[in-house]
């Protein structure tokens, strides 16, 4: 059964994204333990591009089905998992890029959601956290999205985040979403 294409993140209402992202049914990955087979020749590059024994996976179908079956591992590695085979993934930075924020609400109030490079829908939350790390090259903002699994928030929307967290009387500066405070200092 093909997947349906991601709907239009411009259209969707904060109350449409939860709802698309709770009927969003995954693979249960975390229940899948089958023996290690190698590795995929398969890496997901800094921007969000997937590659394969070097290529670029050009079907976005492709790249989401595969997203989906991805899992981080205790040791903090990256793996495909099915029921029957586990095969190792390069990642880069993280997994996902979070390319677009919709946000409804000001202060307190607001939630923010978030759409991946894969289509997948995301609201910040105590359940998925945004986090600041601080580097030699400036910031990097991410987003908890499953498992382990982080989605790098892309830098035009970081610098969303960064005029919302300064305008507001927050000390230090952050934004709220769905009730959960997120400092922007790492």
């Amino acid at each position: 059964m093909p997947m349906a294409p991601p709907p239009d993140f411009d259209t969707l209402t904060i109350a449409d994204i939860a709802r698309l992202a709770e009927e969003d049914r995954l693979p249960p990955v975390e229940r899948w333990h089958p023996a290690h087979c190698g590795d995929s020749e398969m890496r997901i590059a800094r921007d969000g591009t997937w590659f394969h024994q070097g290529s670029p996976i050009g079907r976005a179908a492709m790249v989401r089905a595969f997203s989906r079956i991805l899992r981080r591992e205790a040791d903090g590695g990256y793996v495909l998992v099915t029921p029957a085979e586990k095969l190792d993934i390069a990642v880069e930075d993280a997994p996902f890029v979070a390319l677009e924020m919709k946000v409804e609400g000001d202060g307190r109030d607001a939630t923010l959601a978030f759409r991946l490079n894969t289509g997948e829908l995301v609201t910040a939350s105590a359940a998925h956290p945004l986090r600041f790390e601080e580097r030699a090259d400036g910031p990097h903002p991410y987003l908890h999205v499953r498992g382990g699994l982080e989605a790098l928030v892309a830098r035009a929307v970081y610098y969303d985040l960064a005029e919302r967290a300064l305008a507001g009387d927050d000390r230090p500066p952050g934004v709220w979403s769905a009730g959960t405070f997120f400092a922007l200092q790492a």
